[in-house]
């Protein structure tokens, strides 16, 4: 019985840690796309 709960609360434990890694990928892919855009403004010529 012990096992059991310990074996849920791990899963549980796991999905939760999972489901922040994604948020995190995901702030680090927008945070990298918009450097590059960034790049990309600042590489541009000025008018005059």
């Amino acid at each position: 019985m012990i096992t059991r709960i310990v074996l849920i609360v791990g899963l549980m434990a796991a999905g939760l840690s999972m489901a922040a890694c994604d948020n995190t990928v995901r702030g680090v892919g927008q945070d990298t796309q918009k450097a590059g855009q960034n790049i990309e403004q600042s590489t541009k010529p000025n008018p005059p």
